[in-house]
């Protein structure tokens, strides 16, 4: 009879071992179960009832999103807060760009006239012998119509009218064709003005007269 009382409390000793055991899993099954969307005992009802812990999840997805709102609010505020003056920084920029290229081809316009005033004619009114005043300025005057003509167009376009409104673009469009032809002959003539020029300043006479016309101009 020993033995079988000594098995008996050998086989207790056992059993609560595994409960000890199984405890944590049975725990976990039951919270698998909670975690089910459709409450089983509601039979026929396929939309179901919401357990507790589906509607917790519920209710942290909703606090979530509220919290995560605001922020993002915020964050495009801020994104447009610092484009503005990155914009307002471009803005003014462009205006600048405007007013130089405007002033260089005034500029450019002052110095085509001021050698066709005291060069080009003077030398054409002389009547030099040997001295070819077309070959040595090429179209000159053309190149001077021209420009004059894009200057116009380029003050029409920018005079009271708003910097952000201003569009130069379709200027050079408008008179791209008129452009490419006179300056295609102009450069054509240029190495072989070039050359006569250099001709020129070897002959004395044909040499005082280009000097007195490059003094006028200082």
């Amino acid at each position: 009879m020993e033995p079988k009382e000594g098995t008996g409390k050998e086989n207790m000793g056992t059993k609560k071992k595994n409960l000890t055991f199984l405890r944590p899993r049975l725990y976990m099954l039951e919270r698998r179960k909670t975690d089910t969307v459709v409450d089983s005992g509601v039979s026929g009802d396929h939309s179901g009832t919401l357990r507790r812990s589906q509607s917790d999840r519920t209710e942290y997805n909703q606090k979530l999103q509220e919290k995560m709102t605001p922020q993002a609010e915020c964050s495009t505020e801020i994104l447009a807060q610092e484009e503005e003056p990155q914009m307002q920084r471009m803005m003014a920029r462009r205006s600048k760009i405007i007013k130089e290229l405007i002033q260089t081809e005034k500029d450019y316009l002052n110095d085509l006239e001021l050698c066709i005033r005291e060069v080009v004619q003077p030398l054409r009114s002389k009547q030099i012998d040997r001295l070819d005043v077309d070959s040595l300025f090429s179209n000159i005057e053309s190149v001077q119509q021209i420009s004059a003509e894009l200057l116009s167009l380029l003050e029409e376009a920018t005079t009271d009218v708003e910097p952000a409104m201003q569009v130069i673009g379709e200027v050079f469009l408008q008179i791209k064709g008129p452009l490419e032809d006179i300056y295609k002959i102009y450069c054509y003539h240029h190495d072989e003005a070039h050359s006569v020029l250099e001709s020129y300043e070897k002959e004395e006479e044909l040499k005082q007269h280009l000097s007195h016309c490059i003094q006028s101009l200082k």
